[in-house]
């Protein structure tokens, strides 16, 4: 059984997660990725750390399974034409340098498109290939405050918080990698490939959704809400008296099932709180009554309440009970695999889930330069060649 994308060849040259993690994805779904970094390695993100196991960067581990490695010094003469006879058997070349870098190198989509017409070309910068900002760099946690992120997480007394994992560079390696699918797909009417100009910016930005919208159309700028909904009401965490759930009540049917379970059926009816408009008008007279009236009962007797009355509900687990949760085992979101330095290591599965060309995890998080010798042979590079491109320091 092939991968989805079995026989597609992607020339990754990105470092650190967004663009990494896009290439995990087009792997696990069957390409072929050749990650590209300098002579004894350049992605960073081998070196962040703790934790490491066995020397082997959790961090790095996380974005770079199934993948082959080569390592090329890319400011030699050399080391360029390696990566052109290389982008030259590609469909896919992705990368993340600074704009303008790849041109500079004589590397760029208009040198390669026409030594490889059908060549997918993906850049990932911080704010693109255009605009007053397309020359800076791009950091995650930078752009969840440029974006406005940050101004609408947390609550008024904590101040902006980023959010805990670096978002912006998932969501731009997530829409990096439909970009590509897309492309590749166009390829197939066209016989052309084209450039693909992916920004952390845009992402972010595009990722404010109703929101972004609520500005939009009202012109009132976004207050932080912490775990409330800007537009639904309840739909929060509250406190229970044990510990803390969350409720997720989207309509009024559900409203009045909640009021009724927990015992409050009047609410249901009350001017103040019949309508979500009017919920949301008086938030917080409403959520105190709701964390008083729950504090009779422990979470898990409201959770199950709640759950045999069709209420959304849940827990706020930590990382050790979300891998301890059998629905997640049940779903292979945690898979192993042996690593020749690391040992086994226990990776997250991934969340795609096709009935024929299912996603597989059938090679560790390669080590620098691992599959040198066999990628340049591939391209017709002799023993004695890849022998003196190593001394010379090319490799």
């Amino acid at each position: 059984m092939s991968g989805a994308l079995a026989g597609v060849k992607v020339l990754d040259l990105t470092r650190v997660l967004a663009g990494p993690n896009c290439t995990m994805i087009l792997a696990d779904l069957g390409a072929d990725v050749i990650k590209v970094e300098a002579p004894g390695g350049s992605d960073e993100t081998r070196f962040w750390g703790p934790p490491f196991q066995n020397g082997v960067s959790a961090y790095y581990l996380c974005a770079n399974r199934n993948k082959r490695s080569i390592t090329v010094n890319l400011k030699s003469d050399e080391g360029r034409e390696i990566i052109r006879k290389l982008a030259k058997e590609a469909d896919v070349l992705i990368h993340n340098f600074k704009t303008g870098s790849m041109e500079k190198w004589g590397l760029g989509y208009d040198s390669l498109e026409k030594i490889n017409p059908r060549l997918v070309f993906c850049s990932i910068t911080g704010f693109g290939e255009t605009g007053p900002n397309s020359h800076l760099p791009g950091y995650d946690y930078i752009i969840q405050g440029m974006s406005g992120l940050m101004s609408i997480t947390g609550n008024e007394e904590s101040g902006p918080l980023k959010i805990g994992v670096a978002m912006v560079d998932i969501l731009t390696g997530l829409y990096s990698a439909i970009s590509i699918e897309a492309a590749l797909f166009e390829r197939e009417k066209s016989g052309r490939g084209q450039k693909i100009d992916m920004s952390l910016m845009d992402t972010a930005v595009s990722s404010l959704a109703n929101v972004a919208s609520n500005y939009l159309i009202s012109g009132k700028v976004p207050r932080r809400l912490g775990n409330d909904h800007p537009n639904v009401v309840p739909y929060s965490t509250f406190s229970a008296a044990d510990g803390e759930l969350i409720i997720a009540v989207g309509n009024n049917r559900q409203f009045a099932l909640l009021c009724e379970v927990i015992g409050l059926s009047e609410l249901a009816v009350d001017e103040k709180f019949r309508t979500n408009e009017v919920r949301v008008e008086n938030r917080q007279e409403l959520t105190r009554i709701l964390n008083s009236q729950l504090q009779l009962k422990q979470v898990s007797d409201w959770m199950e309440l709640f759950s045999a009355n069709n209420i959304p509900c849940g827990p706020i687990n930590t990382i050790d009970q979300v891998f301890d949760d059998p629905q997640v085992a049940a779903r292979n979101m945690v898979v192993q695999v042996d690593h020749p330095e690391a040992g086994l290591v226990k990776l997250v599965g991934s969340p795609i889930k096709l009935s024929r060309t299912e996603t597989r995890v059938e090679r560790h998080p390669p080590m620098a330069g691992e599959h040198t010798d066999e990628i340049l042979q591939e391209v017709g590079f002799t023993f004695e060649e890849i022998s003196r491109l190593k001394a010379d320091n090319i490799i």
